[in-house]
């Protein structure tokens, strides 16, 4: 099997970035985003996927945390689109719903080659910790436009705005998961009637 894996170096006058992803990793990660709530998130995704992921960012966080949110998610964004591939024999269609107590969330993702974001999270307070969570929009809509995969985010329930955000990146580790792995009855086939993605 070819080697599921891309880095990508990103640097504007905004923010410096590194990012390298493992599709088929053992849930290993370096994450140094200057933002240790999001870090604590991405550590979801990497344990919860298997999806090893570097994403280092030396960002401008004196003016803000935005800029190195979106960033983050531009740059891991076309790093999974790099490891991805041309998607022949993958099962391209991935979903999980996730609990943390009161807090329950879906995320269904399709590596459709085109971009969407649909986010449907009512956070409970603005801020969890120094992060604020409208940050999380814009690092999935970063992602999501530069993996090309159309991205469901719904939290169903929840009181404590910690669960929430945790329940989404979590199930959003388990749907990439599932959405990357190899088919065995696709073996040597693209998951589409057209013939690419």
């Amino acid at each position: 099997m070819t080697a599921r894996q891309a880095e990508v170096v990103r640097n504007t006058k905004e923010t410096k970035i590194r990012a390298a992803v493992n599709l088929d990793g053992t849930g290993q990660g370096d994450l140094r985003t200057g933002m240790p709530f999001l870090d604590h998130m991405l550590d979801q995704v990497v344990r919860h996927g298997l999806i090893d992921i570097t994403l280092v960012c030396d960002g401008d966080h004196h003016i803000d945390d935005h800029h190195s949110a979106e960033d983050c998610g531009i740059t891991l964004g076309q790093a999974f689109a790099q490891a991805v591939g041309d998607k022949t024999g993958i099962r391209r269609y991935g979903h999980a719903y996730v609990p943390l107590d009161e807090a329950l969330s879906r995320v269904v993702i399709d590596l459709s080659g085109r971009p969407g974001l649909e986010m449907h999270c009512e956070f409970t307070r603005s801020h969890i910790g120094q992060f604020d969570v409208d940050l999380f929009y814009e690092f999935f809509q970063g992602f999501v436009n530069h993996a090309n995969v159309t991205l469901h985010l719904d939290n169903l329930r929840g009181r404590n705005s910690h669960h929430q955000a945790e329940t989404l990146f979590k199930a959003f580790g388990r749907a990439l998961r599932m959405a990357v792995e190899l088919d065995p009855r696709m073996s040597g086939q693209m998951p589409s009637t057209k013939g690419s993605l």
